[in-house]
C-alpha cells in the first residue's frame, strides 16, 4: 500500500480559517489546532483510519464496502451478542450472461444488483444496517432477524422484475440463453435469478465470524439448489432434543 493511503492529520497553532482551508486543500485528512485533547486526537485518528479502510477496500464497480469492512462488521456483531441476521446474496447464471453479453453489460448488472439490495435495506431495514460487496456477483446485507424476511422479499421481487430487461427479446421469450458450461459443453442457462442465504444468531450461539461464513456456505448450497430466486434461512437449533430440520 502506497503512502497515498496513509491518513494525515495536521497539528498546528495556526487557528485562522484560511490556515485550516490551506492545510486541507494540501491533502490533509483533518486539521487540529493546539492545544488539543489527546482523547479527541485518538477519536479522530480512529475515525480517519476506519474511513480510509472502508475506501481502500471498497468495490471499484459498486463503491460498496469490501471484504475488510465486511469482516470487521460481522466480528463486531458477533462480539456484541446482539441479535443479527447476515444475508449472503449470490446471482445465479451470471457467468453465462457475462460470457454472452460481455463485461460492460455484466458490470451494469452488478451495479444494478447493488442498488436493488441497497434500496431493499433502506426501505425495510434499520438505519444502522450494512450492505457490502464481497466481490463478483456476491453481496452481503447485515440487519436484525426481524427485518431479514422483508428485505429478502423485496430484493427478490425487484431483481426478478429487472433481470429480464438485461436480455434481448429472444432470450426473454425463450427464458434461457445458450452458452458453454464450465466443461466447454453447449448448455441452456435460465435467465438470471438471485439466491440469498440468511444466517442469524437467533436460536443458536455464534462465537466467531468464521462460523457465520461456514453456516452461510451450507445454507447457500440449499438455496442455489432451488430453481429461480429464493432465500433460505438457517434453522438449526443448539439443543439436541430439538428437531434439526
Amino acid at each position: 500500500m502506497g503512502t497515498c493511503h496513509i491518513p494525515v492529520i495536521l497539528l498546528s497553532a495556526a487557528e485562522s480559517p484560511q490556515d485550516k482551508v490551506k492545510g486541507l486543500r494540501l491533502g490533509a485528512d483533518d486539521y487540529i489546532t493546539k492545544p488539543f485533547s489527546p482523547l479527541e486526537l485518538g477519536a479522530r485518528l480512529e475515525m480517519i483510519l476506519r474511513r480510509t479502510e472502508t475506501e481502500y477496500s471498497a468495490s471499484p464497480t459498486t463503491r460498496l464496502p469490501g471484504s475488510i469492512s465486511i469482516e470487521r462488521i460481522i466480528a463486531q456483531k458477533v462480539e456484541s451478542r446482539e441479535p443479527f441476521a447476515v444475508c449472503y446474496c449470490d446471482l445465479d447464471n451470471f457467468k453465462a450472461y457475462n460470457d454472452t453479453y460481455g463485461f460492460a453489460k455484466g458490470d451494469s448488472v452488478i451495479r444494478q444488483s447493488a442498488r436493488v439490495i441497497l434500496d431493499a435495506v433502506r426501505n425495510n431495514g434499520n438505519p444502522e444496517d450494512f450492505v457490502g460487496h464481497i466481490g463478483g456477483d456476491d453481496y452481503i446485507a447485515i440487519t436484525t432477524p426481524d427485518r431479514a424476511d422483508p428485505i429478502c422479499a423485496e430484493i427478490i421481487g425487484t431483481f426478478d422484475r429487472l433481470a429480464p430487461l438485461y436480455y434481448d427479446e429472444d432470450a426473454r421469450r425463450l427464458g434461457y440463453i445458450e452458452e458453454k458450461d464450465r466443461q466447454g459443453r453447449p448448455a441452456r442457462f435460465p435467465l438470471m435469478s438471485i439466491s440469498i442465504a440468511v444466517v442469524t444468531n437467533e436460536g443458536q450461539e455464534i462465537t466467531h465470524a468464521a462460523q457465520v461464513a461456514d453456516i452461510a456456505a451450507e445454507v447457500k448450497k440449499r438455496a442455489k439448489a432451488i430453481p429461480g430466486s429464493c432465500y433460505v434461512r438457517d434453522r438449526r437449533k443448539p439443543h439436541a432434543d430439538q428437531d434439526p430440520r
